[in-house]
């Protein structure tokens, strides 16, 4: 159907336009409408759909379920938090005492020694602040050509401007007329660290004011760091006077079987950005972790201190705190964090058995409770997506044609075991179709 072309309502294509009002996200619209999955309710590491169908929930939503779903302790304190105050926003002179409580709880957790903590809604809001704040560190330190962000081929740092603009998913930033919505940015290799110094020479580290890496790529394709790149970037960082961003936006809070992942690579960022694992995703929240190197000048007692222009309307949200403290409570009081580290090695040991078994897998990648599975070019992720939904189970496609796991952490080994063999199950009866 010519794009200019618009259906009246007995042309075939009518249908689409009387579909949902609801915009599906991330979406190839006409592909998806017709087929959408409707669920209404969850339950542990399982959700359900409107018409009776019983999924086990392997991706934990979008990476973020991760002491599963319909936790009562959660929806109770979120009960009983709106009863007593919903919200009050932290501008000014303003704030409220679970955006001040969970602000000490971070501080305490945080892998950066004596950080400040800023709140937000999410990831992609999270992302926003820290790329600014890169930029405006270096301005009010007087090197005002340091304004060039660096990311890493496949990244995905959400969908805001700069989000956008750092993505190194090409069809992220395809479309909006310029190749990147902010000028100052570029990628580099997501796994040679020699290139990356290349590009810092190329660019100059004088233009430099930041370099923005998950530790281990989620949508480009469950990609962990080769060994000794993390700590080739700090070097670099360090050697250049450019400020480490880390988006620990999918990793924080257990996913790798530490509470960061900067501890369990030895990294020691200038800026941490976090979001989807603090509330398990029961409310939205996400913030930046923040250096003493940055934050410092901005608290200075002097009428020359300047003012660092962040701030939403549900910044500190009382009720998405509440929660998140809750669920901080619940991570440590179940021990679920190192209950990751245990499953990591069951799912290492079962991914390895089905490289082993099935030809159509070319790769398997494990990093906690993270898992990526890349399969033959003849047979495609989302299609085998597809056939796991029949079997009763939801696992995701993404680049490089792999299939995503990541499933809550309260997952049994029984439960990580079967969903393992249904993966299998599927590329399997695909392949002889």
């Amino acid at each position: 159907m010519s794009l200019n072309h618009i259906p009246s309502p007995g042309d075939p294509g009518s249908r689409l336009l009387d579909g949902p009002a609801l915009w599906p996200a991330q979406a190839h619209t006409p592909t998806v409408l017709g087929r959408q999955l409707v669920i209404d309710r969850g339950e542990g590491s399982y959700i359900f759909t409107d018409d009776g169908r019983r999924l086990f929930d392997g991706t934990a939503g979008l990476w973020h379920a991760n002491i599963g779903h319909s936790n009562p302790e959660l929806a109770e304190v979120a009960f009983d938090q709106m009863r007593r105050l919903e919200t009050y926003h932290i501008f000014a002179r303003f704030t409220n005492d679970k955006a001040l409580a969970l602000g000490e709880r971070l501080a305490e957790i945080s892998p950066i020694d004596r950080s400040k903590v800023i709140l937000n809604s999410g990831g992609s809001d999270a992302i926003e602040v820290a790329c600014k704040l890169a930029r405006r560190h270096w301005q009010r330190e007087g090197r005002a050509s340091k304004k060039v962000i660096l990311s890493r081929e496949f990244a995905y740092h959400g969908l805001h401007a700069y989000g956008t603009s750092i993505a190194g998913l090409d069809f992220n930033r395809e479309g909006y007329g310029t190749d990147s919505l902010v000028p100052e940015t570029a990628r580099v290799s997501f796994n040679d660290p020699e290139q990356v110094a290349a590009v810092v020479a190329e660019i100059g580290p004088e233009n430099i004011a930041a370099i923005v890496t998950e530790p281990v790529q989620g949508t480009g394709g469950v990609n962990p760091p080769v060994p000794g790149y993390l700590e080739a970037i700090q070097k670099i960082c360090r050697e250049n006077d450019i400020l480490l961003l880390l988006d620990e936006v999918i990793t924080g809070f257990g996913r790798l079987g530490t509470m960061f992942a900067a501890e369990r690579y030895g990294i020691e960022p200038d800026m941490v950005i976090f979001a989807k694992g603090i509330t398990s995703g029961y409310a939205p929240l996400g913030g930046v972790l923040v250096s003493p190197q940055v934050w410092e000048p901005f608290y200075i007692d002097s009428p020359d201190t300047p003012v660092f222009r962040h701030g939403a309307t549900y910044a500190g949200h009382a009720t998405a705190a509440a929660v998140a403290l809750r669920h901080l409570e619940i991570l440590e009081r179940d021990q679920l964090i190192p209950r990751v580290k245990e499953l990591e090695t069951l799912l290492r040991t079962e991914f390895d058995k089905l490289a082993r078994q099935n030809v159509a897998v070319t790769d398997v990648r494990v990093a906690g409770l993270l898992g990526g599975i890349t399969l033959a070019g003849h047979l495609k992720a989302e299609q085998v997506c597809d056939d796991l939904i029949e079997l009763g189970y939801v696992a995701r496609p993404l680049r490089g044609n792999t299939i995503q796991v990541s499933p809550p952490f309260i997952i049994s080994d029984q439960e990580l075991t079967l969903f393992v063999t249904a993966i299998d199950q599927a590329i399997t009866e695909r392949e002889n179709r």
